[in-house]
């Protein structure tokens, strides 16, 4: 998790990003007018390795933007830690009873930071979702894609916390990150991911890349 988050670090500078001149004879600049809606992707990164989603953003307002997403990644337990061997192939994890899969469908609001500040090709904002998620499991000790035939599927609620930004001033095409942290809570005995642990509350913290387009 760590090491993706310093590569967005060193990226980011290149976005061509510079603060507002600051000064009484600096005119008033106008705000740029985005589309108000947008589609995309989600290519998520967590602890649990590589994630898919999929968004829509609907603007209501030049600061508040209403969206709802879902996705589809892989969770982990605090204490599995993957092996690889001296060819790189990696090496079963002890034991570990079943892979976890979380798929949450969030409802939400983003709101946009320092828009009369920040010049529009660098767009911060806040964002949180709520909504269901679809948790399931596929048994370890069977190959990876074989398993999805013995899934069980549990029922869980919960949503996500986070904050991003989008880039560029290109009014079709939408490039931006964000950084969320999701909670999502089982109500029945939870999961078991290893022998004779359940967890109840899945999730933790996700570095989402957004690809799309505006129209």
């Amino acid at each position: 998790m760590k090491k993706p988050i310093f590569i967005l670090l060193l990226i980011i500078p290149f976005f061509n990003t510079k603060p507002q001149e600051i000064g009484e004879l600096a005119p008033d600049k106008k705000p740029e007018e985005f589309p108000a809606n947008a589609f995309g992707v989600d290519v998520m990164f967590s602890e649990g390795g590589v994630g898919l989603g999929t968004f829509y953003r609907r603007a209501v307002s030049q600061k508040v933007t209403l969206f709802g997403d879902i996705s589809l990644s892989e969770s982990k337990d605090d204490q599995e830690f993957d092996y690889y061997d001296i060819f790189g192939n990696p090496i079963p994890v002890n034991g570990k009873k079943n892979r976890v899969f979380l798929v949450p469908l969030n409802l939400g609001v983003q709101y946009r930071l320092f828009e009369s500040v920040i010049y529009d090709n660098l767009r911060p904002y806040l964002n949180m979702g709520v909504g269901p998620s679809l948790v399931f499991t596929t048994p370890y000790d069977k190959e990876y894609f074989d398993a999805f035939g013995k899934a069980h599927a549990n029922y869980a609620v919960g949503g996500y916390a986070g904050f991003g930004a989008n880039f560029g001033l290109d009014k079709s095409n939408l490039i931006g990150v964000n950084l969320r942290y999701y909670v999502i809570h089982l109500f029945n005995e939870g999961v078991e991911t290893l022998y004779g642990k359940h967890r109840k509350d899945v999730g933790g913290i996700f570095l989402t890349l957004n690809f799309g387009f505006m129209y």
